[in-house]
């Protein structure tokens, strides 16, 4: 069971974990009255860079910097190789596209996940990198895995031994992940915990681990869904809140918080991550797979700059995006991760206090009581919508009526509507049952964003239909 359960940690949820409690302790923010909606100035960014090197250093993993001792996942490893898609486990290494064979520091060889455990996913019989997974089920607490994974490499290797070394900064960051990664849903990553649980543990200064918490975190887990980045290239701030300004290298750079060693570490690590930004400036969404009907999209488009353009931009050869955050009162989509982000905890403080902030190139935190309009470039790809994942369908999105309070998925990466553009879903009565999102919940929920609610059918259709041209 022990060998099962470690197994299922290291190959399926490595590289990112976060948490939750049943019970929320956060009082209401307060909503802006002195603004309607803000436009997002362009930061300088670190470059040029090399988009091969990126991409490759993406899969590598080295970035996390820190593992499973691979002396402890070989046989396993073998034994499942048929499993392990697009692997070669050394002489150059490799495992799958989400997790990575690489040296730590120290030389010893060590496993873990990259960034494209939760960026990467296969959809419509094709591996698309950038791509949001939607499928991870963080429900399922780490708590136990991470406390087993700790004691075995522990009994395995003593103080003195490299792989020890090797492993001792990811053990002790999964195990004070573990008991605060549990999503209330299905469906959802909450990247902000994991941003937020490891620098809990880290010196500001040089990024060391310190056992003992610098700030409470609230036990309730604020969870969006995961942004397909190739938008990366339109936007002057990350987050859904776009409270990511500044140098995007080092504001990329989240996975790293569980591993690296130290500040040290992490300016190599920025100075390979300019060649990951050049790559996410170079990706391109997928392209539509079905028949489009040119005539009727044509109608959508006209639909489109005349009612969402403001927000979302044009497409086309004259492209353009305003990068404008909408206040929480206009939007009217569910406020707790605006107002979590923005005023609970410690997080932005030692952020903007940290060696991210204050040493160049410079990247803060500056959360706004709003949420972006998104670049809408391969949006027919990219269900569940809004920023909580918490809309099925694009239709639903335009059509508010249609938005489930419970709803289902059969939890198959292929069971797509491409005619309604999103998951395939059953509505039910209450939040029993797997694969089932809860929109009743504080954070999931649904409503806001109703602007299609304007549009008759047919002019609905004809907007869907444009949407899938993006």
């Amino acid at each position: 069971m022990i060998r099962k359960t470690l197994f299922f940690v290291l190959i399926t949820v490595v590289p990112f974990w976060y948490g939750c409690s049943p019970k929320l302790e956060m009082a209401p923010g307060n909503l802006p009255e002195d603004w309607k909606s803000k436009n997002i100035p362009p930061s300088q960014q670190s470059g040029p860079g090399d988009p091969e090197r990126g991409f490759a250093y993406m899969k590598s993993g080295e970035y996390i910097a820190s593992g499973v001792p691979w002396e402890m996942m070989k046989k396993k490893v073998n034994k499942r190789r048929d499993s392990l898609t697009e692997i070669e486990v050394e002489p150059g290494y490799f495992l799958n596209y989400k997790i990575s064979l690489f040296k730590a520091p120290n030389g010893e060889k060590v496993v873990s996940g990259n960034c494209f455990t939760c960026h990467g996913t296969t959809f419509n019989g094709k591996l698309h990198y950038g791509l949001g997974d939607t499928f991870y089920d963080f429900t399922k607490s780490q708590k136990a895995p991470a406390h087993i994974l700790n004691t075995l490499v522990k009994l395995k290797y003593n103080k003195k031994k490299p792989e020890r070394a090797a492993f001792e900064d990811f053990g002790n960051y999964y195990k004070a992940l573990a008991p605060k990664i549990t999503t209330p849903v299905f469906g959802v990553n909450p990247a902000f915990r994991l941003a937020e649980a490891c620098v809990q543990h880290r010196n500001p200064v040089d990024l060391t681990y310190e056992k003992a918490d610098r700030f409470e975190m609230m036990k309730y887990t604020m969870a969006t869904d995961v942004p397909p980045l190739w938008n990366v290239k339109k936007k002057n701030a990350l987050y859904y809140n776009a409270m990511g300004r500044g140098d995007f290298t080092k504001l990329l750079m989240q996975s790293v918080l569980l591993g690296l060693p130290d500040s040290t570490m992490a300016r190599k690590v920025q100075q390979e991550f300019i060649h990951v930004l050049a790559w996410l400036e170079s990706l391109e969404p997928p392209r539509y797979p079905k028949t489009i009907n040119r005539p009727l999209s044509l109608k959508g488009k006209v639909l489109f700059e005349k009612h969402c353009k403001d927000c979302h931009g044009t497409y086309g050869k004259n492209e353009s995006y305003p990068n404008k955050v909408i206040a929480l009162p206009v939007i009217k989509t569910d406020p707790w991760y605006a107002w979590y982000a923005k005023d609970y905890g410690g997080f932005n403080k030692w952020y903007n206090q940290s060696w991210f902030a204050v040493s160049a190139p410079v990247s803060k935190n500056v959360p706004l009581e709003g949420y972006i309009a998104p670049p809408l470039d391969g949006i027919w790809a990219s269900a569940p919508y809004l920023h909580n994942g918490s809309v099925p369908t694009l239709n639903a999105l335009l059509n508010s009526n249609e938005r489930p309070e419970f709803w289902q998925r059969s939890g198959k990466t292929d069971d797509y509507d491409f005619e309604n553009l999103g998951w395939r879903f059953k509505s039910k009565k209450n939040a029993a049952g797997k694969f089932v999102y809860d929109t009743t919940l504080p954070g999931y929920g649904n409503q806001g964003h109703t602007y299609g609610d304007k549009f008759g059918d047919e002019e609905r259709k004809a907007l869907i239909e444009y949407l899938k041209t993006l």
